[in-house]
């Protein structure tokens, strides 16, 4: 008789949601795989998790670690304290992380020291950038891992380059199913272009949140003085580091943003609404800069190097990092028309997964 598989999951963060919930709702049809979610509390306000719970129809996690905001260092190592004693009750066969925050790292170093089997989900991922935290939890969190599953073809050379060739699969990119399933939804039930007043293709849509730009005065005086120089209706779903720091320096911020809508971070549909109807999409953030592709608008990029080089080379991305002369050019003339290409996969990765999983456990 096969046994049931204990796969215990760890989320933190709002890309982990996202990347987590076709998972849960293809583990509900096999009543030989018993989930068990673990929410570490990375994020904990109602825009950055609980909304995306309700949206995304995400159970309630059978454990919130309540962890909250702190260094890196810190918050990785008191998710590792309090996950470790999850683990040794719990006895899960197998342990996913997926993506590339502290959660991630934590989930499978915590796993790995207790012996257990690690999934990656969005595995071999890089923008060769160790300055980055993210690169710095997904490379370590490869090195450690039994099952490498991948989103892309590049994500597989990546790994082989670095010597890495057992448990590779590439399985195409989680997020492109989230994506798929939610898209017509997003297009019929959000309210959000009604509610801030907003026509389409009428405006530019910011969002930003890295260290590197907005914890550094100067490269955040850059990039906002630039856009604002656009003249160009500006919608900003501020991130709570973000509006942390915006308060910090608000008295050394001298330029008037008058073009600028600050709002509060919006749930997945909202996202996806002002994604797919922004005259173009000006981010720092990895998983926007694919749903801009996938909405088939064009991604500028305030960054130096991107993990999603395949969007680079098809001509809808480009890369200015925090140069104010290439923010505003972008701004102008950066209008791509070339072809797209299915990079992401066909929006069947958790299905693929799943079979796996369940082939390398129970032989079928």
């Amino acid at each position: 008789m096969k046994r049931k598989i204990k796969i215990l999951c760890v989320v933190g963060a709002r890309p982990n949601f996202i990347k987590i919930a076709p998972l849960l709702e293809k583990f509900k049809r096999y009543k030989r795989i018993k989930p068990v979610l673990v929410h570490t509390g990375q994020h904990y306000d109602f825009e950055m998790s609980k909304v995306f719970f309700q949206e995304l129809k995400i159970p309630k996690p059978d454990y919130n670690l309540e962890v909250g905001s702190g260094t890196h260092a810190w918050q990785t190592a008191k998710i590792m304290e309090k996950l470790e004693p999850v683990i040794l009750k719990e006895k899960p066969d197998l342990v996913i992380v997926v993506g590339d925050v502290n959660s991630t790292l934590a989930g499978a170093l915590t796993a790995a020291k207790l012996h257990i089997p690690v999934a990656h989900i969005e595995a071999g991922v890089r923008s060769f950038d160790m300055s980055m935290p993210e690169e710095i939890n997904r490379v370590l969190t490869d090195r450690i891992s039994t099952f490498l599953f991948c989103p892309t073809k590049t994500a597989v050379e990546n790994l082989k380059k670095e010597g890495i060739k057992k448990g590779v699969y590439n399985v195409g990119d989680i997020t492109y199913d989230t994506f798929l399933k939610y898209i017509g939804i997003a297009q019929k039930k959000s309210q959000i272009l009604k509610k801030l007043n907003l026509k389409p293709k009428s405006y530019l849509l910011l969002t930003l949140h890295r260290p590197s730009n907005v914890d550094n005065l100067e490269n955040l005086k850059n990039i906002l003085e630039a856009i604002g120089k656009s003249g160009e209706k500006v919608v900003f779903p501020v991130h709570p580091r973000t509006k942390k720091q915006l308060k910090k320096f608000k008295h050394l911020i001298t330029y008037k943003l008058t073009n600028f809508r600050f709002i509060d971070p919006v749930g997945y549909l909202d996202m996806l609404c002002l994604e797919k109807n922004a005259k173009k999409i000006i981010t720092d953030s990895g998983g926007v800069q694919k749903e801009a592709y996938w909405v088939k608008v064009p991604c500028i990029t305030l960054r130096n190097t991107t993990e999603w080089v395949e969007i680079i080379k098809s001509g809808w991305n480009i890369l200015v990092a925090t140069n104010k002369e290439k923010i505003i050019k972008a701004i102008k003339n950066f209008n791509p028309k070339r072809k797209q290409f299915k990079y992401f996969g066909d929006g069947r990765t958790a299905k693929k997964i799943v079979k796996i999983l369940k082939f390398k456990f129970n032989g079928k």
